[in-house]
């Protein structure tokens, strides 16, 4: 059945908004009046499209009569005449609606744009998650906020706020240039995969994964391999989030509770995404044999990649994973490394090398380090003492899929101790 006119607008919007709002933020300078100029279209589409039909290039149309909303705004406005009749030459130069192809060198650097001013560091992690998915990913307020498990209304104040602080900073709408762009591509890609793990493993609620939050954060690596096409780490990230997100239809079982990755069906791995997510490493590993530098995701991508390639988990090659869990704790050093880490050592030289990792580690608040400690408890053949610590993971995660889940592990291993 063909979509409707309203679904139509959404599905265009989805994909158009960011270089709408970017194009129209490089018009005007004022990112609150582009986003304005951009819903205003879009609400043009939905009164004319269901009786008009949709256009033939949706993305034009929308951009055309944000532009026209554009100049009517500044013909209001006195002191803004000169930029009035800038848009005003751009547009009567058009025939019926402007070629968005022609057009592709500034569309996408405005997407580019718009991408590092959503990122921007004066603002927090959390608010330039939600103000990269309002204005690249293109989603409601009202999405941003289920996604996160954040009122509406607290999220619409959250991302009201960042704006209103680039503002204030008199925040630039240009690409950086020089380490301050590589220091900033590194937010970049940090915002997005704080969006993709949010929705692989969400860290509150009812659900173990939230895809909606999954598929943005895939949709936009994807963007940003194409706008910035040089950095191996880019397409490192893009292969990371397509990898891990390929086995999401088997880390759930029919209720939906949480499905352990040794004991997942593999043969429910989406192979579209296993496919897209290695040819993103081979382009990488093509970039970094040229000599420019991978880091953290780059390496965490041939960790799933050698997942991925296993058709059993008793085919993993846990040597070679360790391996590069051993080179990603020096290039990326952290308390969550050194645990997955420790999970690799004790998977491919026995727990006993996975708990030494440990020892000493602190991780505070987080339920990570002691269900990692009782799964290797668990294999060394101490079942009560990995009860105990299945119960204190437990304690402190916040999903109830998951805390099910260790609470599941905990009886288990209690059963066996009985035993």
């Amino acid at each position: 059945m063909a979509p409707s006119a309203e679904e139509s607008v959404t599905a265009v919007w989805r994909a158009e908004s960011a270089r709408l709002v970017g194009a129209l933020t490089r018009m005007t300078r004022d990112l609150d009046l582009a986003e304005d100029l951009a819903q205003d279209a879009l609400v043009s589409a939905l009164e004319s499209w269901p009786t008009s039909g949709v256009p033939t290039n949706p993305g034009a149309w929308l951009m055309t009569a944000a532009k026209r909303r554009a100049i009517d705004t500044f013909r209001r406005a006195e002191s803004l005449r000169r930029k009035t009749d800038e848009l005003g030459r751009g547009l009567s130069e058009e025939d019926g609606m402007p070629d968005l192809t022609s057009q592709v060198d500034f569309i996408e650097d405005d997407v580019l744009r718009l991408i590092f001013l959503s990122c921007h560091p004066k603002l927090t992690p959390e608010s330039r998650a939600a103000l990269t998915l309002r204005l690249v990913g293109g989603l409601t307020t009202g999405e941003i906020a289920r996604g996160f498990l954040v009122a509406e209304p607290a999220m619409g104040q959250r991302i009201s706020r960042a704006k209103r602080t680039l503002s204030e900073v008199r925040a630039e709408f240009e690409v950086p240039d020089g380490k301050e762009r590589s220091a900033r591509l590194d937010d970049v890609m940090a915002v997005v995969y704080l969006i993709f793990n949010e929705g692989y493993t969400a860290t509150a609620g009812e659900d173990w994964m939230r895809p909606e939050l999954t598929n943005e954060a895939i949709r936009l690596a994807r963007m940003l391999a194409e706008l910035v096409p040089e950095e191996p780490e880019v397409h490192g990230m893009q292969a990371l989030l397509e990898l891990q997100a390929s086995r999401s239809a088997a880390r759930v079982d029919e209720s939906g509770d949480p499905v352990l990755l040794d004991d997942q069906d593999r043969s429910l791995w989406d192979e579209q995404l296993i496919r897209r997510g290695l040819a993103a490493l081979e382009r990488a590993s093509r970039l970094a044999a040229s000599g420019r530098p991978v880091g953290r995701y780059y390496l965490q991508a041939a960790i799933a990649a050698q997942h991925a390639r296993a058709a059993t988990p008793e085919e993993s090659d846990w040597r070679a994973i360790a391996g590069l869990y051993d080179v990603l704790a020096g290039a990326a050093p952290g308390p969550v490394v050194e645990v997955n880490r420790a999970v690799a050592h004790g998977r491919a030289f026995g727990p006993e090398a996975g708990l030494a990792i440990l020892d000493g580690l602190a991780l505070p608040g987080s339920h990570l380090l002691p269900s990692v400690r009782g799964d290797l408890l668990a294999r060394a053949g101490l079942p009560r003492e990995a009860a105990a610590c299945f119960r204190e993971a437990a304690s402190l995660t916040r999903n109830e899929s998951e805390r099910s889940l260790l609470l599941g592990r905990a009886e288990e291993s209690e059963k066996e101790a009985r035993c």
